[in-house]
């Protein structure tokens, strides 16, 4: 069941949120070793957050709009009594983390019920979950492929609806490189939207969170109670809460949509750019929009990205580095290192670059851009070919999301329904990036909804077995 149709149901009287739960934990217990998703199975805070939920619901009060929905969260979110881990080895040694992250609490007061920790790459410095702590977070539509990273364990955990929603974290696109990848929803919000308080830091001018869903409306409803302000994460904006749940109805009417050519048109396989012709001519979209320096913008964040990086960790790289995976380890090292003169350049770069960006919405409120190069590889696999050019497949993976996260800009990855009719391999999932101007994520759910009403994205069936 949907998150929508859970949480109604169970207002309704139909379910309880108790039975809901332990259903989900039998799955979980069942079905997870497949997918290796969850790293934490938080199953007596779930009893207790569902009892209380009956029992609000007994009482006569509002239990929440995401009334006993089940969820999970990436494993750099804090959860009261359990350790923080960020996918690392060394944060096991640290204490349970004292109380929940600001978002965590936002949706145990919308009702929902929290049901453990999920796979990521370590520190969040990944594209594609091969943790060497934990194991590799392995993709529904195809166990021996990759789910794409860092928010690996995020992305599968929904494509096999182990869970109905699920928290993640994008820096340089770890939410949209997994959505494209399983083949789910997934929302980068506008840079300061959510607070990020109570999760382990990666990069702080580039950290965003977000959720992931299997449609629009478990997303929207999602995304609606994390809402609110927090004065303890200073990157995020006092602004008011902006539902985007009753607007999926609204239609497009009167948006105006663009296709990024390009630096977006080029560095991927075919089907990736047949999957945004395919939405943009079910759009309407002709118009073509060129977003300056991507390239440049995406060479800033790289350095920005190491530097900040390096500096976090740099004790622990001083006393405990053979504890690091040791692809980290190596790239940290390498930001520890980088000249100030390089970091002041890219952050000079990265201000000029979206001052052009921005521009480009005076045109059109949503632009559409491919979300990865290509299809979820094999675990393990590290080039693939590309302009008939072999890259490592790690990085080339947020070619198309890091220049649209570096500036903060809010996208919504959507997934294609029918992956086999546009040439993908073995029918292997792909999405595309909606894209809109700061604040304008009332677009993107609308653009989505319309798409999804179109026929033209949903999440496509997991196969059977």
């Amino acid at each position: 069941m949907t998150a929508q149709a859970t949480a109604a149901a169970i207002r309704a009287g139909k379910r309880s949120a108790a039975a809901v739960v332990e259903e989900a934990l039998a799955d979980i217990a069942a079905r997870d070793p497949l997918y290796n998703a969850f790293t934490d199975v938080t199953a007596d805070r779930a009893r207790r957050e569902a009892a209380a939920v009956d029992a609000a619901i007994a009482a006569g009060r509002n239990p929440g709009p995401l009334a006993g929905v089940p969820y999970a969260v990436k494993n750099l979110f804090d959860l009261a009594g359990v350790t923080t881990l960020a996918g690392a080895k060394i944060e096991r040694d640290k204490p349970p983390a004292a109380r929940d992250a600001f978002l965590v609490r936002r949706m145990q007061a919308a009702g929902a019920v929290c049901l453990g920790a999920l796979n990521m790459d370590e520190y969040a410095y990944g594209f594609t979950t091969e943790n060497a702590h934990d194991g590799p977070a392995r993709n529904p539509h195809d166990r021996t492929r990759i789910a794409g990273g860092s928010s690996g364990g995020s992305g599968a955990a929904i494509a096999a609806e182990l869970v109905p929603l699920s928290l993640g974290s994008d820096t340089n696109g770890s939410i949209r490189v997994p959505s494209s990848l399983c083949g789910i929803f997934g929302l980068k919000p506008t840079y300061g939207r959510l607070s990020r308080s109570g999760s382990f830091p990666f990069v702080a001018s580039l950290d965003h969170l977000g959720p992931f869903a299997h449609d629009t409306a478990d997303l929207a409803l999602c995304y609606d109670a994390m809402q609110g302000f927090d004065a303890e994460d200073p990157a995020q904006q006092h602004r008011p809460v902006e539902a985007v749940a009753p607007l999926l109805r609204e239609g497009i009417a009167g948006l105006r949509i663009g296709v990024a050519d390009g630096y977006f048109a080029r560095g991927g396989h075919p089907y990736v750019f047949a999957a945004v012709e395919a939405v943009a001519r079910a759009l309407d979209a002709t118009q073509r929009v060129t977003i300056p320096d991507a390239a440049l913008g995406r060479a800033a964040a790289f350095l920005i990205t190491m530097a900040e990086g390096g500096n976090l960790h740099l004790p622990d790289l001083r006393v405990r580095p053979d504890d690091f995976d040791p692809g980290t380890r190596d790239r940290f090292l390498a930001g520890a290192l980088l000249p100030a003169s390089w970091l002041v350049q890219a952050q000079r770069l990265r201000a000029a670059y979206r001052a052009e960006a921005l521009r480009l919405f005076d045109e059109v409120d949503v632009i559409l851009a491919p979300a990865t190069p290509h299809a979820a590889t094999p675990i393990g696999q590290a080039t693939i070919a590309v302009d008939g050019e072999e890259r490592p497949i790690r990085p080339h993976l947020g070619v198309f999301t890091q220049p649209i996260s570096c500036i903060g800009l809010p996208v919504l990855a959507v997934p294609m329904a029918d992956p086999a009719a546009i040439g993908t391999p073995g029918g292997l999932p792909i999405g595309v990036q909606l894209i809109a101007a700061p604040w304008r994520e009332d677009a993107l759910f609308r653009v989505a909804a319309e798409l999804e009403r179109r026929g033209v994205v949903a999440a496509p069936p997991v196969p059977a077995g």
